[in-house]
């Protein structure tokens, strides 16, 4: 079975209560309105004919009854319907959600860009669900169409044979002439979504566009996608106008094939005026079933297409192995911030501490390194692939290609990652900000007070730039502020989780050299007890740090402090002071 199969099933099963409420809500409207014709067809026969008005007058009543009950299934059918399409949209978009920020990580969704993951999460569930609202539609259309073919063959058995043999022939051309469109759609939407991407990408990078004076490379990158996502479009909209124009000539063929056997009974008087009345009303009546059941296979080939992209993240079994549930020694639920006082545990000692033995990877060549338990040890790559691997292997966000890396005794792979995010911080490098209050932006959510994370990482001094100081607005990802000023605001928000073990990448390469200086001081006593591991080549954090190691051709090759290294190591200096 496919993956979009799979998750549309998924889909419906989880709304299945719904779902049959709606269809056999819908099965009495098409009931009532297949009813129609007949009662038309008995009026005139019964009725009009015979020139009783009693009889009339009763006829009616049952005309405008049948009325008044399939208006009422009409109307309740679609509120349940509805219901059932925009609860699965709902859950379906907090499970992709959901899974997009699972401690695992994602692996395949990770190398999608922020816009595409925005198209799966918003318009291929909502193609998706949507099948959750037609499908009732689909069932009240065949049990319509199957009550109208028993009609037509109790006014005449071949008139009722014609419809009972001629409508699942229609249903399987419907599905034929729908594989095409399928195939066309799932092509679409993967380029609708990669148009999307790069449409968010250009947005967010807007001011460097225009700060490089590139506006028209970004515009012409963004036209060649667009171009792309047109072309896949194109083929898909004239392959859903030729299945729809193809399913509306079979339609019309067979209803005039009907009205033309009835026609010739008629006229042989083997059936009724009123007869005739009925079938050919029946007949019409099968237009809306006949064309139901089009419009739902269409859905279902463009719904199965974004069910699979659904599926796709949501059975992404993530970058992280499975781990045992195992926490650190040195973790437990004391170290979780909850005490209320805002980085309850500043200055605490803590146990953890990191041992890296034999690591290799892109840039890194069996790297042996110890991070003693509440140091501050800074790490000097030659090469920037090798801090990378360094960084990511420690996030959780890849493997080491060889070697294993111990979190207080522990490998880091085999531990739990709640307990190890609880552990160990490894913020991005270019952490994200937030709409809001500079506030809430330190705080991101963790009690108490956020003013000495932000003096150590001198986001004091953005607060002081704004109205408001640290309950002023911060816009969207922080365009109000410079790069200087997000990333101090982003090392502030690290400061005040106030993890165990912190590890840092290049935390101070947007701001000047005084503000360097004072944010390694504050930083050092921040944190003060508790260990710190920071990538980085700036001199002012390597002269806070307690030791520093430097890393050459993936190997660490000297150790010691700042100054010491800076006149015995040319490879050093090269990096630090070049």
């Amino acid at each position: 079975m496919s993956t979009g199969t799979r998750t549309l099933r998924r889909s419906i099963r989880a709304h299945g209560g719904r779902i049959l409420a709606a269809a056999a809500l819908f099965v009495g409207y098409q009931t009532g309105e297949a009813l129609v014709p007949v009662l038309i067809g008995v009026i005139i026969d019964r009725a009009t004919a015979a020139g009783d008005a009693r009889s009339l007058l009763f006829w009616l009543g049952v005309l405008l009854a049948d009325f008044a009950f399939l208006s009422l299934c009409w109307r309740s059918g679609m509120r349940v319907a509805l219901f059932a399409g925009v609860r699965a949209d709902r859950a379906f978009r907090l499970a992709v959600t959901g899974r997009l920020l699972d401690e695992r990580g994602t692996a395949g969704a990770a190398d999608l860009p922020a816009g595409a993951l925005v198209s799966i999460a918003t318009a291929d569930v909502r193609r998706m669900t949507m099948v959750n609202f037609l499908l009732p539609h689909g069932v009240a259309a065949m049990v319509g169409a199957v009550v109208a073919g028993v009609a037509l063959v109790i006014v005449s058995v071949p008139l009722g044979l014609l419809v009972l043999v001629g409508t699942p022939v229609l249903l399987a051309a419907a599905r034929w002439l729908a594989v095409p469109l399928e195939r066309r759609a799932e092509q679409q939407q993967d380029r609708a979504a990669h148009a999307a991407g790069v449409a968010v990408d250009l947005i967010r990078g807007i001011r460097v566009l225009k700060g490089l004076g590139v506006e028209v490379a970004g515009r012409a990158r963004y036209r060649d996608v667009s171009r792309a996502s047109l072309a896949a479009t194109l083929p898909t909209t004239r392959a859903e106008a030729g299945h729809t124009s193809a399913l509306t000539a079979l339609t019309g063929l067979f209803l005039a094939l009907v009205a033309l056997v009835g026609g010739r009974l008629a006229a042989k008087g083997e059936i009724t005026v009123g007869e005739l009345v009925s079938a050919v009303g029946l007949a019409q009546f099968l237009l809306t079933p006949l064309t139901t059941f089009g419009e739902i296979i269409a859905a279902l080939a463009a719904g199965r297409a974004s069910a699979a992209r659904v599926g796709a993240v949501l059975d992404d079994e993530g970058r992280v192995p499975a781990a045992s549930a195992r926490t650190p020694a040195g973790d437990s639920d004391d170290n979780s911030d909850d005490s209320g006082d805002g980085g309850g545990h500043l200055g605490t000692p803590a146990r953890e501490k990191i041992v890296l033995s034999g690591v290799r990877g892109p840039g890194l060549d069996g790297v042996d390194l110890t991070v003693a338990a509440g140091g501050l040890v800074c790490v000097v790559t030659t090469d920037p692939a090798a801090a990378t691997t360094l960084v990511r292997c420690l996030a959780g966000e890849a493997e080491p290609e060889a070697g294993h890396i111990l979190l207080d005794g522990t490998p880091l792979g085999t531990l739990a990652p709640a307990a190890v995010r609880r552990a160990m911080l490894v913020p991005p490098h270019d952490g994200s900000l937030f709409e809001g209050s500079l506030r809430e932006n330190i705080a991101a959510g963790r009690p108490g007070d956020v003013t000495r994370a932000a003096r150590a990482a001198r986001a004091d001094q953005v607060a002081a730039a704004l109205p408001g100081g640290l309950d002023g607005a911060v816009a969207e990802r922080g365009r109000s502020l410079s790069g200087g000023q997000r990333q101090r605001v982003a090392l502030a928000r690290a400061l005040h989780a106030d993890p165990p073990v912190l590890v840092l990448h290049e935390p101070t390469t947007a701001v000047d050299t005084v503000t360097e200086m004072e944010i390694a001081a504050g930083l050092r006593e921040l944190r003060a007890g508790r260990t710190t591991l920071i990538v980085t080549t700036s001199p002012a954090l390597l002269t806070a740090a307690d030791q520093v190691v430097l890393v050459e051709n993936g190997r660490v090759t000297a150790t010691g402090a700042h100054d010491a290294l800076a006149r015995s190591s040319a490879g050093y200096r090269e990096a630090v002071l070049a």
